[in-house]
């Protein structure tokens, strides 16, 4: 079994319709599929819904509510540990990034297997070196080379 974190960039184009700002709609599509069918398990830091939330309540006002309703009916398992949080904010400190960034990088980062994908290349570019993460557009290609 795959286990994958998807961050909110990943997430908000599970519903929003594709478009030139919403690039590799169709590979966020497919990781939502396969998580439906459980080929893949996602896990998720505890400020993962509200962020989403966040954003489909700007992007997607009329459908935003029924969308987050749908996220909770999937009953993600959130990852909440004092070791997660020290990652994150190890990470936060030294990439210079903001810790609800940082807090799905360390979710993967705990679990054996584990992947972030995510469609921020900011962020990517300065993770990469710490492992456990890939763009979103890549995911297919590093998803089957891990061990399951």
């Amino acid at each position: 079994m795959i286990h994958v974190v998807a961050d909110a960039s990943v997430a908000i184009k599970w519903f929003l319709p594709p478009s030139a700002a919403e690039q590799d709609h169709d590979r966020a599509l497919i990781l939502l599929e396969m998580v439906r069918s459980r080929a893949v398990v996602l896990r998720e830091p505890p400020h993962w819904l509200a962020e989403v939330a966040a954003v489909l309540s700007r992007l997607a006002p009329a459908t935003a509510r029924q969308d987050i309703e749908d996220l909770c009916t999937m009953r993600i398992p959130i990852m909440a540990t004092p070791k997660i949080y020290a990652t994150a904010i190890d990470l936060a400190v030294s990439l210079n990034q903001h810790l609800f960034d940082t807090l799905y990088h360390a979710v993967a980062l705990d679990l054996p297997h584990c992947t972030l994908i995510t469609a921020d290349e900011r962020y990517y570019k300065k993770a990469l070196n710490r492992g456990s993460i890939t763009l979103l557009r890549d995911f297919n290609t590093t998803l089957e080379n891990r061990p399951s």
